[in-house]
Formats: C-alpha cells, sequence, structure tokens
C-alpha cells in the first residue's frame, strides 16, 4: 500500500491536491474578508460646499447625511453672543478634555445670515480664556467649515458648580436658543475651516457611511471551500480506486502463479 501511495502517479496528485486546497481556501478567505469589509463603515463621497441654509433649520432636525458636510455661510459674526465651550480638545472627534491637564475651549460665535437667523460657528481652539484669538473679526464674512449635528447636554459629565458667564459645557441648539434669547437659532452647528484668525483648527472628519454586507461575497467564499472539499473527496477517491487495484493486481491468480 505504501509504495502504492509513493508512486509517481500518487506523488503527482497529492502534490496537484495540495495546490489545489490551498488555492481554494485563499480565495475562500480572500472573499470572506471582502464580505467583512464590506460591513465596516466607510468614508463617503466628499461633495462640493453648498448653503448653509440648505442644510439646517429653524426648529428642524437636521438630516443624518448632513452631518460633516463642506458648508459655506456669509453674514456678520455677533460678538456680544460669543461663548467659550469648555474642557475641549482641538477635534471633534475627540473626547473633551482633562481639566487637569488638557483644558481649552472652543470658541463659539453666532453668525447672522442675511434672512436674520444665527447660524453657531466653532471658529477655532484656544488653550486659555484670554487668548488673543478670541477677537471676533468684524464686518461681512464667509466662513467654510463642516456642519456637525448639536450636542446633547448629556453627552458630558456635568462641571460642578456654575459655570463662569460666556461658558458652556456643549454645543446644544435647545440650550442655545435660550442663551440667545429673541434670535432664531439654525440647528447645528459649523466647524469653521479655516479657523478664525490665530485660533487652533479643531478637526473635523469627512462624512462617513454605514457599510452595507455584500452576501454574494459570503457565497463565494462557500463555494470555494465547498469546491476545496470536493477535491478532498475526489482525492480520497482516487488514492482508494488505486490502491484497490494495486491490491487486485497482487492478488490475481496471475500474480499468484509468477509467485
Amino acid at each position: 500500500m505504501l509504495r502504492t501511495l509513493l508512486s509517481p502517479r500518487m506523488l503527482g496528485l497529492h502534490l496537484l491536491t495540495i495546490g489545489v486546497l490551498v488555492a481554494f481556501l485563499f480565495l475562500g478567505r480572500w472573499q470572506l474578508g471582502v464580505f467583512q469589509d464590506s460591513g465596516k463603515p466607510h468614508s463617503a463621497t466628499d461633495p462640493a460646499p453648498v448653503a448653509v441654509a440648505t442644510l439646517t433649520q429653524v426648529g428642524a432636525q437636521m438630516p443624518s447625511d448632513s452631518v460633516a458636510r463642506k458648508v459655506t455661510a456669509e453674514g456678520v459674526y455677533d460678538a456680544t453672543r460669543q461663548l467659550l465651550v469648555i474642557d475641549r480638545r482641538p477635534s471633534v472627534e475627540a473626547p473633551g478634555g482633562n481639566v487637569a491637564r488638557d483644558e481649552g475651549y472652543w470658541v463659539l460665535t453666532p453668525l447672522k445670515l442675511d434672512d436674520g437667523t444665527l447660524v453657531p460657528v466653532v471658529r477655532g481652539w484656544a488653550a486659555t480664556a484670554d487668548d488673543p484669538g478670541l477677537a471676533v473679526p468684524q464686518g461681512r464674512v464667509t466662513v467654510a467649515g463642516r456642519l456637525r449635528p448639536p450636542q446633547g447636554t448629556d453627552s458630558v459629565q456635568r462641571r460642578a458648580g456654575a459655570l463662569p458667564e460666556g461658558q458652556v459645557q456643549t454645543v446644544s441648539t435647545g440650550e442655545l436658543i435660550n442663551l440667545w434669547a429673541g434670535e432664531q437659532v439654525r440647528n447645528g452647528f459649523v466647524v469653521a475651516q479655516p479657523p478664525s484668525g490665530s485660533l487652533t483648527q479643531v478637526e473635523v472628519a469627512p462624512p462617513v457611511v454605514s457599510g452595507t454586507l455584500t452576501w454574494r461575497n459570503l457565497a463565494y467564499a462557500a463555494n470555494w471551500w465547498i469546491f476545496a472539499g470536493f477535491a478532498v473527496f475526489m482525492w480520497f477517491h482516487f488514492v482508494r480506486d488505486g490502491v484497490r487495484a494495486d491490491r487486485d493486481r497482487r492478488t490475481s491468480p496471475e500474480m499468484v502463479l509468477e509467485g
């Protein structure tokens, strides 16, 4: 039997089967990887900037596909209503800073559009509350940036005690409506890019969309592994037939007489 298994014909079959198995298993693993990657969030197409008024309204929820979109806005900053958002790092995605080590502020200034509504604008990040960059640009300005949804007041741990006047913990549209009483405030806020003056840029990522699992690739992976199993079956079938044929030949009357 061992001589049969190690015959040149069988050795060729073994090597062919190993090659087929490696190839089919690799192809199946590749298709499985494609299937898994299809479900991961990925960057969406980054459309050209649009006027902020087309994506955010007064008293209306901002559509989810508007988040992180590039926008532009023209108007005049209202310096009297500027606020500092405490315990912030220069990134929208990063959590609030460690007060003892990484304290900083988002500089939040309302931009009054031509229709009289206010758009909250994070003009940049400052390390201290007396940073020279807090000075508000005068006159009519054009702001470019990315749109962000309002932050919930429960998204941060509340600071003990009352905050100094002109400071808030989150960019909450509901809270801004109360603080900027008498004004119509559009939902969400704009992160200016580039920042205003000497302020540090607050980083914000482009739009991200959820992945859609491509079940077709999972089926392809299963098919390759089924083919691999079929290759093993065929190898076993040929080996078994070869061993049986060799045994029958050795036990045939002709071989016995010759022996």
